[in-house]
């Protein structure tokens, strides 16, 4: 879209209202003989449109414009699914703001970004990609006051730090009750877009829940909304029409950089439980299941005749873990955490990581076609590990066509080495279909089951794999280094 000077654009405005208003004074002379027009001219507005003019008043002096400074040159942030070079991919983004470069005799590095004041005391809010790293921190209050901020304490995983400034007095938000937000209900942005303080953007919320996968924040159900968010709304509040906190902006879908419609916060009330945790102790504990699992896809529900792609499969249990004490088996699909029902993988993570350790839960799983619901205590993931067991880890993503592989018994060094037991596992030798190839399957991967049997020799394998008829799909548990996932493998329907 090609850029037109805001000088240009000025003069073409003004040049257009000195042409209407000559239109306008010729007209009675021109159509002095039309008749009088009769139709009732439109609503200016509507009764049932919200006004925002109440919130923003209220709320943007505890709305503050970040600066991050770096001693030489700061690293890019990192992009939440997919890589520049995927053409089939939209990247999820993370925008700390509108860079600022420095001049030669400089070597900071500054990044804008947006936050607010959670108590009069001075105590603010932010995204941890904002001041991720960075030398000094800065905010800017709406009056103008510049004030250094000392970074109390970040968690990476909600993506969320907690400044404070020394200062007393100051405007602070309400907090609302995220869990309440249902989509259609109106929401409003103030930030810092492109280094612009206190702009006010509105929209509604498009979708709760929003949970985008392993790749960064797996713990984080989002709300997804439509509210226009851009380099340097990082960090910003979502307020309800309450003008109450609900959100913190956080990233945006796109494939260009700019803004396409859809935009995703870190729910308030995710970021408070973090905030209490980082001012109490300094960090912030997880809860821990133990588990690795993949979402039922549509060929893993055909192989078990399920008969709906639902939940979340589980591929490896972690020995001592809550899960491995309660009898949670791999091969398991669980349908449901604590009261909450799992639809996908994805949905486990940020309900595993926002129980308290040491709580015990109900965890309703479906094994062998019957369900059940077997009781575990929630572990705690080791502080400064980003990842937890209970997340959808990196699966092998299945494939639906042939299953053109050939397998070889494992000797003990190699047993020894995999620390697998006696009797478990064939290891693939070659690739020689192409879905075994498109299902990520590689030479020197261990399987470990077939259609939810052990197998321990070329001969098991053979045998458990021998019956498979066209269309029929195969399930296949397979360990590659310490990731262990199920794999479908349809057998072609043309051969």
């Amino acid at each position: 879209m090609n850029r037109i000077p805001l000088r240009t654009l000025a003069c073409c405005v003004l040049m257009g209202l000195v042409t209407a208003g000559c239109a306008q004074a010729q007209a009675p002379e021109a159509k002095a003989d039309a008749p009088a027009a009769t139709s009732t001219p439109a609503p200016v507005g509507s009764a049932n449109l919200p006004d925002f003019t109440g919130i923003v008043q209220k709320n943007a002096p505890a709305v503050v414009h970040v600066e991050a400074k770096y001693n030489g040159q700061r690293r890019e942030p990192r992009m939440q699914a997919g890589m520049p070079e995927d053409p089939q991919a939209e990247l999820f983004r993370r925008f700390f703001g509108m860079p600022m470069m420095p001049s030669p005799e400089e070597q900071a590095h500054t990044s804008l970004g947006s936050g607010f004041i959670l108590s009069s005391d001075g105590y603010i809010l932010t995204n941890n990609h904002v001041v991720d790293g960075a030398d000094t921190v800065t905010v800017r209050l709406q009056d103008r006051r510049t004030l250094k901020a000392k970074v109390v304490g970040t968690d990476p995983n909600y993506d969320i730090a907690v400044l404070k400034v020394d200062a007393g007095g100051l405007p602070a938000v309400s907090i609302g009750d995220s869990r309440t937000l249902k989509p259609g209900q109106w929401v409003l942005a103030i930030g810092s877009p492109f280094g612009l303080d206190y702009t006010v953007t509105q929209g509604i919320v498009s979708a709760v829940g929003r949970n985008l996968g392993s790749g960064d924040q797996p713990y984080t159900s989002f709300i997804q909304t439509d509210v226009p968010i851009n380099r340097g709304n990082s960090g910003g509040p979502l307020f309800n029409l309450q003008g109450q906190v609900v959100g913190i902006n956080s990233q945006i879908y796109s494939n260009t950089g700019g803004y396409l419609g859809v935009s995703f916060s870190i729910p308030i009330d995710v970021a408070m439980n973090a905030v209490q945790q980082i001012k109490t102790h300094g960090y912030v504990t997880r809860g821990q299941l133990g588990v690795q699992v993949k979402g039922v896809d549509s060929d893993i529900a055909k192989a078990l005749k399920l008969d709906s792609a639902q939940g979340a499969i589980v591929a490896d249990v972690s020995d001592g873990s809550g899960a491995a004490k309660a009898g949670i088996q791999a091969g398991d699909i669980i349908l449901g955490y604590n009261g909450q029902p799992i639809r996908d993988a994805a949905d486990l993570p940020p309900l595993v990581g926002m129980t308290k350790p040491g709580s015990r839960v109900p965890v309703e799983i479906l094994r062998q076609g019957k369900k059940q619901t077997l009781q575990v205590t929630i572990g705690e993931v080791p502080h400064g590990k980003a990842g937890a067991s209970g997340n959808d880890q990196s699966p092998v993503q299945s494939g639906s066509a042939a299953l053109g592989m050939s397998v070889r018994g494992i000797d003990p060094d190699m047993r020894q080495q995999l620390d697998l037991p006696a009797g478990e596992g064939v290891v693939i030798g070659d690739i020689t279909g192409p879905v075994a190839a498109r299902a990520g399957l590689q030479p020197g991967d261990v399987i470990l089951r077939v259609n939810q049997q052990k197998v321990g020799s070329v001969a098991a394998f053979l045998a458990a794999t021998r019956d498979a008829k066209p269309g029929d799909t195969v399930l296949l548990l397979v360990r590659r280094g310490d990731q262990t996932n199920f794999v479908a493998l349809t057998v072609p329907s043309d051969k």
